[in-house]
């Protein structure tokens, strides 16, 4: 078709302008981590908790006491994290008109912001160690633990599956609900 190069570059510059959008926002969450550990002097993962469900890679548990902090500041946290997880969705239906795309949007977003996210916080504390360093990856519904680099694996499968999303032409919706 004559219009699907010009489409297709349209796609790809889409796709740098969600990793530029993950990367920045990666940086954000990194900076938020530098300060509570700096200023409230948090040391992550917990040490104490029960495990609800070990998966080898990550782990579901239950902490024997607060994972961030008690009273405002983990109930900001807590809140903070669902709003990260707002930011990433609003951004990929803007990204996109049909979920197919969307969902790559999401994905690029998602993988973008998690594995500069690592990287910042590398470069500004020298954390993590290693990959093997013992980290939270969230807090909701329950907190999940494990090794750094089960985020890292999953977020370049992310990266990889969002991008071949991401780049595929709009299809046409047959139905008005597609929109």
């Amino acid at each position: 078709m004559a219009g699907e190069p010009s489409s297709f570059r349209a796609r790809v510059r889409g796709v740098y302008v969600l990793v530029l959008f993950g990367a920045a926002f990666g940086f954000i969450e990194s900076a938020i981590v530098f300060d509570l550990r700096h200023v409230a002097h948090l040391t992550i993962p917990p040490t104490a908790y029960r495990v609800l469900v070990n998966l080898g890679f990550v782990t579901f548990i239950s902490p024997r006491g607060p994972i961030i902090a008690t009273g405002p500041l983990g109930r900001v946290e807590t809140i903070r994290e669902v709003c990260t997880l707002v930011i990433l969705g609003a951004v990929a239906w803007l990204a996109a008109r049909r979920w197919p795309r969307r969902l790559g949007a999401l994905l690029l977003a998602f993988a973008t912001w998690d594995l500069s996210y690592y990287l910042w916080l590398r470069l500004l504390l020298g954390w993590p160690s290693s990959l093997l360093t013992r980290d939270v990856f969230f807090l909701i519904p329950v907190p999940w633990i494990g090794p750094v680099l089960t985020p890292i694996l999953v977020s370049v499968g992310m990266f990889v599956g969002g991008v071949r999303l991401f780049l595929l032409p709009e299809i046409a919706a047959t139905r008005r609900d597609d929109r």
